[in-house]
């Protein structure tokens, strides 16, 4: 039987991992990383009443958890990581906002603890399968721009995922920047730009995570597009990632790489 602690549980991701964990056989939930939880709200947050709450990472024991599930917050969740990795936890994380460099250290710190996890932008199967297809598509339509839609409470933009989709398709890609003597009348109107390529995030209620990647030529256009209505959508990637987190010896990005 594993052990896991999930960080962010009262959250709305948090709460799906929480279902998830609970009806695998071969898991038990023992602890959560929740702030704001108090005691008498266990029930509330579908928890048992074995489950440790910890309100701060300095509280939390050692050997509680073998695996830690982050939904956490950008800020939070490089340290989250951090304290999983140098206690003998294998982390499996949804939250976005980690930079390239704080990647690159965690990486290097579980290759010294000997520990594998993921890091994944994004556990829905549509997501993952965008960002390949738009990679193979950005080898014959170099001209791209990436919509992502989330909802209102989203803290980071861009997203993971269209931040991820743009590293992808910039791998197949030469140096290219469609428009290079454009001006904005508005500041910021078109979009952040990644080496040449415009993400444009759009925070709306109502909306859950959707992702537009257009491509443009010579007379054609192409868009992949992909959407996710439900948050139990990202579940099946976090299953696939607890089924395979033991086969890992390092901290792997991205969950195309572990299907």
């Amino acid at each position: 039987m594993r052990k896991v602690l999930i960080a962010g549980a009262a959250g709305a991701m948090g709460q799906k991992a929480v279902e998830l964990v609970n009806s695998l056989a071969d898991c038990q939930l023992t602890a959560v990383l929740a702030p704001h939880l108090a005691t008498d709200q266990i029930a509330q947050y579908h928890l048992a009443s074995s489950v440790k709450v910890y309100h701060q990472l300095s509280e939390i024991e050692e050997g509680i958890a073998d695996i830690w599930i982050d939904f956490t917050l950008p800020a939070a969740v490089y340290e989250n990581v951090k304290f999983a990795l140098q206690h003998g936890m294998r982390p499996i994380v949804g939250t976005t906002g980690l930079t390239e460099e704080q990647e690159a250290k965690l990486v290097q710190l579980s290759q010294q603890e000997q520990l594998g996890g993921l890091i994944a932008p994004n556990f829905g199967m549509s997501a993952v399968l965008l960002m390949k297809f738009a990679k193979e598509a950005a080898a014959y339509f170099p001209d791209v721009e990436i919509i992502e839609m989330h909802h209102a409470d989203k803290r980071d933009a861009p997203s993971g995922t269209a931040l991820s989709t743009a590293k992808l398709i910039n791998q197949v890609r030469d140096p290219h920047e469609t428009n290079p003597t454009e001006q904005e009348s508005l500041s910021g109107v078109r979009g952040g730009d990644y080496h040449g390529i415009k993400i444009h995030s759009v925070r709306l209620p109502g909306y859950i995570a959707h992702e537009q990647v257009l491509f443009g030529g010579d007379g054609e256009a192409l868009t992949i597009r992909q959407d996710s209505f439900d948050r139990q959508s990202f579940m099946s990637g976090v299953r696939v990632a607890l089924e395979k987190i033991d086969q890992l010896d390092h901290l792997v990005i991205g969950l195309e790489n572990i299907l």
